[in-house]
């Protein structure tokens, strides 16, 4: 028996409603005995919008905390001393940004900067891919990763410039394969760009600081095959691709967030289960054991985790790492021929699928292709929880049982108060107010012109941070001098040739668009700043496949200009996908402009993550159907299409 290993930094990600409640949650959670600060930001701060944008309506701290300036991010930290702090940004567009503002505070507490430790996630490739939190284009965003990681050489030498993070790439769909390759391409990107930027004798070293972010899914052995696969492929092109020769810098270095993709609004109190299974799989093989484990709550298909919720799943790594004899032993599985076939397996179709990245041209070149694949892929994967080849528990087998007591009383959720985002404002006006105008217009100068002549940006956003610039502002520079990005939907022109199950469907559209004398016209469409377009990706996909005429041109648009969409399609259905908790505010507006655009009509159908209580509010609105993650049939949504149709046909 070897020496027992010192367990995994125990994270929980983290952040909600305002910088200082954020606070107090962070600092009870280090109380409780988590050993890392994992930070959730909401999606205006994501996305590179302050919270009195139009599009951040509804946003403001609901999925994370809400940063917009220096004072911001100094109450987030208030009494956490940074430089002994080992700190996860979840943050890819505005990382430049967010991370400026943190060495600012750090520098304001007395911090060494050069001590400081954690990690910016930095990931965009994959932000194209799954998650939208994009701004710019690829090119000048990949410009950007290489800045912050060239900077944090010379001044953070123990921060990770870069998380490549394929958690977000299996929560769209992908295979383990698909997975491995886009995760290693995006890297690969990274570094080949970087090579330019740092010195070639300092370059083993940065290779050295590129960490990634994973998921880890039920099916658990295949997960840990993947992760002992996802670390013999980075050895391999770390030696024989950048010619890295010292071991030490070719380690694979991931943290994990476990899946969320698999956790059911049906008895959710099962997800304590899943979650748990799904940590083994990244902490099981010592060879391939995961540096940080930050696990979801068992209610985030219901809604925000409550504290009490967060330390269930914290109490979970605890009793793995510190009751079980898990870390008195070296790796488990080595030596054994089925575990070393699958990696095998795993590590063919990872390097097959990287072969024809290179060939198109590297992860930049082929970012259309990429989300199309994941989209088919998803699409795959639904339909075999529809036709009961993958079982989920609860779910499309053994559904009934006893009411679950958690969510007895709040919803087993916690709810944020709307006031929150009106305070929120508040402070950030006031925040202007105080500030020296001029000083915050000659650092946004700077900076504007450093990005235009190529420079790094890191020293001139550091300036802008401390002058009192906000997040609105510098995206702003970056959207000026880069271009703002318009994201692939996957979502190909023409149909699938899938045909199963989908027979009776596409008769009833092809009887209803007959009588309609024109193809029944479905527009859907994403409003405000939730850029997890899984949902509505399937269903668009779905839709088409079933002979409708689909618009949907993505994520982040206004309900006004979905209106305008509808009213220029003279659509026959108006769907609506939200994830993010902002769907109260974001549909009151879209039903008001609907009637007033003379569409009232039009029968309108919403998706996401909504109460109960909510969706009857939605209906009372006039909101045709609500849907959730229970209702899985994508068959039968597409028959409640046709549905809702037929009345407007019978009535003209």
């Amino acid at each position: 028996m070897a020496d027992k290993d010192k367990p995994w930094l125990f994270r929980t990600y983290a952040g909600h409603s305002t910088a200082e409640k954020s606070n107090a949650l962070y600092r009870g959670n280090l109380a409780k005995g988590q050993t890392g600060l994992s930070v959730a930001f909401d999606l205006p701060t994501q996305t590179g919008y302050d919270s009195d944008h139009v599009l951040a309506r509804g946003e403001v701290g609901k999925v994370g905390v809400p940063i917009c300036h220096l004072g911001d991010m100094r109450a987030l930290f208030d009494r956490i001393p940074l430089e002994q702090m080992n700190t996860s940004m979840t943050i890819n567009a505005t990382a430049p940004w967010l991370l400026s503002l943190y060495i600012a505070v750090a520098e304001e507490q007395g911090a060494d900067i050069a001590k400081l430790q954690g990690t910016v996630q930095n990931d965009l490739i994959k932000e194209y891919l799954s998650r939208g939190t994009y701004i710019c284009p690829p090119k000048p965003s990949l410009a950007m990763i290489t800045d912050v990681a060239a900077y944090t050489r010379e001044h953070l030498p123990k921060w990770n410039p870069m998380n490549v993070c394929s958690y977000h790439l299996q929560e769209a769909g992908a295979t383990p394969q698909q997975e491995l390759a886009y995760a290693l391409a995006t890297a690969i990107a990274v570094l080949d760009d970087l090579k330019g930027k740092v010195p070639s004798d300092t370059f083993p070293e940065m290779v050295g600081r590129i960490s990634f972010f994973v998921n880890a899914g039920i099916r658990f052995v295949t997960e840990m095959c993947k992760m002992r696969a996802f670390t013999e492929l980075w050895d391999e092109i770390t030696r024989d691709r950048y010619g890295i020769a010292d071991e030490k810098y070719r380690r694979f270095r991931y943290g994990v967030q476990v899946n969320s993709l698999g956790l059911t609004e049906q008895q959710p109190e099962n997800n304590v289960y899943r979650i748990l299974l799904e940590m083994l799989a990244v902490t099981l093989s010592k060879n391939a054991r995961a540096r940080a484990v930050q696990l979801p709550a068992w209610n985030e298909a219901l809604g925000l985790p409550r504290p009490w919720d967060q330390q269930w799943s914290l109490r979970m790594q605890q009793i793995v790492a510190y009751e079980t004899d898990l870390l008195e032993y070296g790796d488990l599985f080595d030596g054994n021929p089925v575990i070393a076939a699958k990696v095998e397996e795993l590590k063919q179709g990872a390097r097959d699928e990287l072969r024809l990245l290179d060939e198109m041209g590297g992860a930049i070149a082929a970012i259309d292709y990429m989300k199309a694949r994941l989209v088919e892929s998803n699409a795959e994967r639904l339909g075999r929880i529809e036709t009961n080849q993958t079982v989920v528990v609860g779910v499309n087998r053994w559904q009934q049982g006893e009411p679950s007591p958690l969510t007895a009383g709040d919803g087993g959720i916690m709810v944020v108060d709307p006031a929150v985002e009106q305070d929120q404002i508040a402070r950030l006006h006031a925040w202007r107010q105080a500030r020296d105008e001029g000083a915050v217009q000659l650092a946004l100068g700077a900076l504007r012109d450093a990005a235009r002549r190529g420079q790094n940006v890191m020293p001139w956003s550091i300036a802008a941070a401390k002058a009192g610039a906000t997040t609105g502002e510098w995206a702003g520079v970056m959207r000026q001098v880069h271009g703002e990005y318009r994201g692939p939907t996957g979502v190909s022109a023409s149909p699938s040739n899938r045909t199963e199950g989908l027979e009776e469907i596409r008769e009833a559209v092809d009887a209803v668009s007959a009588r309609l004398g024109r193809r029944l016209k479905f527009v859907v469409g994403k409003p405000g700043l939730d850029g997890h377009s899984n949902g509505a990706e399937q269903i668009a996909f779905r839709a088409r496949d079933c002979g409708m005429d689909i618009t949907y041109e993505g994520i982040r648009l206004t309900p006004e200009q979905i209106v305008t969409r509808a009213q220029e399609e003279d659509a026959h259905v108006i769907g609506l996908s939200i994830l993010s908790g902002s769907h109260m505010p974001l549909i009151e507006d879209l039903m008001a402009r609907i009637r007033a655009a003379g569409l009232a009509h039009v029968p309108v159908i919403v998706g996401g993550i909504i109460p109960d209580e909510d969706a009857a509010r939605l209906r009372a609105m006039g909101v045709a159907r609500v849907y959730t993650p229970k209702d899985f049939q994508l068959n039968a949504i597409m028959m409640d299409i046709v549905a809702l149709v037929e009345p407007s046909v019978e009535a003209a």
